[in-house]
């Protein structure tokens, strides 16, 4: 769940991006993991999709390291971009009872107007590069 003001628009880095619409100061969470807003699934559960409700929920999802299930953002947060220098960091915390308990935080100040990125390999076990996800194919 989104914590911040944000817009999306065309992004350079892969279609359709996620702007911060204020300032946001390094070290504040900007993103969590909310289990009445977010979808939770099973791999088995994604097998059982249309080929086509498959490709795009694979498209937006990401695997959990933690659980080996598939969350999917209920918000815009689905639309942040990969980078490798990414100016947000997502973790779960040690303590957390839930592998889904990830929390976004700003690794620097973010500008107003500045797209909001994550490193998918900090959370997401099924990205193997730019745009490419593993499948249960």
């Amino acid at each position: 769940m989104i914590l911040i003001k944000t817009k999306l628009k065309p992004s350079e880095l892969n279609g359709i991006g996620v702007f911060s619409e204020e300032f946001i100061p390094k070290g504040k969470l900007l993103w969590k993991f909310n289990s009445d807003f977010d979808l939770v699934l099973p791999r088995e559960q994604v097998d059982q999709l249309s080929d086509a409700a498959k490709e795009q929920f694979l498209h937006y999802a990401y695997l959990s390291k933690k659980t080996g299930r598939y969350v999917l953002c209920s918000d815009d947060s689905r639309f942040f971009n990969h980078q490798d220098q990414a100016n947000t960091i997502c973790e779960v915390p040690p303590n957390s009872a839930s592998g889904e308990a990830l929390y976004c935080f700003a690794v620097r100040d973010i500008y107003k107007g500045e797209e909001l990125t994550n490193n998918y390999r900090d959370f997401d076990e099924g990205f193997l590069g730019y745009n490419t996800r593993i499948s249960n194919d």
